[in-house]
């Protein structure tokens, strides 16, 4: 996005009401560009600590840049407090389903797809759990036309990893990858350790699939976030341009 001095901006955001899996009203949070667009749009699934802050000002981000945006809360059947409260109690429970992310996750590309000022266009995004939860859903709905997994830990799966929540390694359903894929990592990270990436990116080659993967040196998990040891400002910039460069190239 190039900013000129004379550019008349603005944003709309609120909590509003969705229906995700299984016909349940849950909540999420959504971003919009002021005016009548019509405009490009993004799901963003939260990472493992929860909906949060971060996620708040990544839809923002998003937003800012164009897109009109929707992060849902996957942990509303949990119960509400802080974020801290809510993902620990969701983690004592096993985590979340992937039948009730997935159903979240296209529930809310359904809400931004009835919205008259968005242009049917619609990208997910997610970090951390929330990587490996965007490209399930891109895997297991047609809703997407462009995912973004930015170090998405349990990718690639092991037999003794899956259970009645987490049935099947996402890796096992590359071959049903409906759109282009940008994925994020840092070479220092274990979850993924750069050999799942290599395992990941063999099969979307065995596959076909149009990705783009982009691995950093120096970095380690969760290298996007300012408010923790692990931001590293330089290749957290560059990753970022990444970002926004693929939404430009499969979404405006």
């Amino acid at each position: 996005m190039q900013y000129t001095t004379d550019m008349n901006e603005g944003i709309h955001a609120e909590t509003v009401t969705m229906l995700g899996a299984n016909g349940d009203r849950i909540n999420a949070f959504l971003a919009r560009p002021l005016g009548d667009g019509p405009f490009p749009a993004m799901v963003l699934a939260h990472h493992m600590p929860g909906w949060d802050l971060l996620y708040r000002e990544f839809t923002y981000k998003f937003a800012h840049h164009g897109y009109v945006t929707i992060s849902p809360n996957l942990y509303f059947r949990a119960g509400h407090g802080t974020p801290e409260d809510v993902a620990a109690k969701m983690r004592a429970e096993g985590g979340v389903s992937d039948d009730s992310v997935v159903g979240d996750l296209e529930g809310a590309a359904k809400y931004l797809k009835a919205l008259t000022y968005a242009n049917g266009k619609i990208g997910i995004f997610g970090t951390c759990s929330g990587g490996r939860h965007a490209y399930l859903a891109a895997c297991r709905t047609s809703e997407f036309n462009a995912a973004i997994d930015c170090w998405g830990g349990r990718v690639v799966m092991t037999p003794d990893q899956l259970n009645e929540k987490t049935p099947v390694s996402p890796l096992a359903l590359t071959k049903d990858l409906s759109c282009p894929l940008l994925g994020i990592f840092g070479n220092d990270d274990t979850a993924p350790s750069p050999e799942q990436v290599d395992q990941h990116e063999a099969e979307l080659k065995k596959h076909n699939k149009t990705y783009e993967f982009h691995r950093y040196d120096g970095a380690g998990h969760g290298f996007f976030y300012y408010t923790r040891p692990a931001y590293r400002q330089a290749q957290a910039m560059d990753g970022w341009e990444k970002v926004f460069a693929f939404c430009e190239k499969y979404l405006s």
